[in-house]
């Protein structure tokens, strides 16, 4: 994307003196549901108040928002309590409403960034507007899909574009409702440091008790800021009733958040993070090497199933192993997600290399 600076000028338009947040019920409901949570917003950081009109459902017969209605009741927030709007829009009919019914901010989900037909008539449907569009990452971890339906987007002429990092979808059961991935976000800020990333620990975490902890890795990795989902009644939610937070626990939530300030001046502080760094690169370097070492053996291991006519995947051994890194990592202060995570990663290249010999 050329002239990408220019990509992050409607936040810095805003000057804010901290990240900007987004917050709002994850469905309109009911129009006094909407303007209670918005009243209970309006004197507090946040900048846009979301709220879901139409609700895409993974099994259909479940609530899938109110519809177009919702839209009259957004219109009726701003004029209220000021606050500036925002909403999903997955298809040209729900870009035209929302446009129609002035909302400021407009967002596509990761169900619609995954197809890039949906994003391409998203875009057509937006071109040239002055709104702010965000693009929430695909269900899947596919960095080039994230980046190509800001590219469409970019092309249509609009300006004022971000992303939403709200995790990514695992068969694998974990702590959290979408998985994070953190990885995947620090490249898109390396490849692109201009363009505005905002975290949605609601869908990263799916309960309302770790979005704290989400939200402040986002603001210590430099996220620009929240997009967290906040109703005046959570646990009676027409939809993701777990990972609503009240709009008290929202402003007790930014006030307890660190913001990190750069403080690359001094001296000191430049020279002891420079040091780190350069153990890290070593260190870096040193399980390159140990990882290329193991794969090493895992030809010789390739070699001898060949000539005895041995399955590749041994499961007894598999698990022992896995048991024993477990373990050995809790021991080293590693959470058991992570060594989990590592060794299947490793297991499964080994596995390639001894294929690769046995089919050769």
């Amino acid at each position: 994307m050329e002239n990408s600076k220019k990509l992050r000028g409607w936040l810095d338009e805003m000057a804010l003196p901290h990240p900007l947040v987004i917050a709002g019920p994850c469905s309109a409901e009911t129009e006094k549901q909407v303007l209670q949570i918005a009243h209970d917003l309006k004197d507090t950081d946040v900048n846009f108040y979301r709220a879901g009109i139409w609700k895409p459902r993974t099994r259909p017969g479940n609530f899938e928002g109110v519809g177009a209605i919702g839209l009259r009741w957004l219109q009726q927030v701003k004029k209220e309590t000021g606050l500036k709007t925002a909403t999903e829009v997955a298809n040209r009919t729900h870009v035209e409403l929302a446009l129609e019914h002035d909302v400021d901010l407009l967002w596509i989900g990761a169900r619609s960034t995954v197809s890039p037909f949906i994003v391409q008539e998203i875009a057509d449907a937006l071109k040239g507007t002055d709104k702010i569009v965000l693009v929430k990452n695909p269900v899947n971890p596919d960095l080039s899909l994230w980046l190509g339906a800001v590219e469409r987007l970019h092309s249509a002429d609009i300006e004022k574009l971000g992303v939403i990092h709200r995790g990514f979808s695992t068969y694998e059961k974990t702590k959290y409702r979408n998985i994070p991935e953190w990885q995947l976000a620090i490249e898109l800020q390396t490849r692109f440091p201009d363009l505005p990333l905002i975290n949605d620990p609601s869908h990263i975490t799916g309960k309302r008790d770790m979005i704290f902890d989400v939200s402040q890795t986002a603001l210590d990795l430099n996220f620009d800021g929240l997009m967290i989902e906040t109703h005046c009644d959570p646990e009676k939610a027409w939809s993701d009733a777990a990972q609503q937070v009240t709009p008290k626990r929202l402003v007790q939530i930014m006030e307890d958040l660190k913001i990190r300030k750069e403080t690359d001046e001094e001296a000191e502080y430049k020279n002891d993070l420079n040091n780190l760094r350069a153990q890290i690169d070593i260190i870096d370097n040193q399980l390159i090497d140990i990882l290329g070492k193991r794969m090493q053996v895992s030809d010789g291991i390739g070699l001898l199933k060949k000539q005895r006519n041995v399955a590749v995947l041994q499961t007894n051994r598999w698990n022992a192993i896995l048991g024993k890194m477990i373990l050995e990592g809790e021991a080293k202060g590693l959470s058991e997600e992570f060594v989990l995570k590592m060794f299947k990663a490793i297991h499964q290249e080994s596995i390639n290399h001894q294929e690769k010999i046995i089919n050769s």
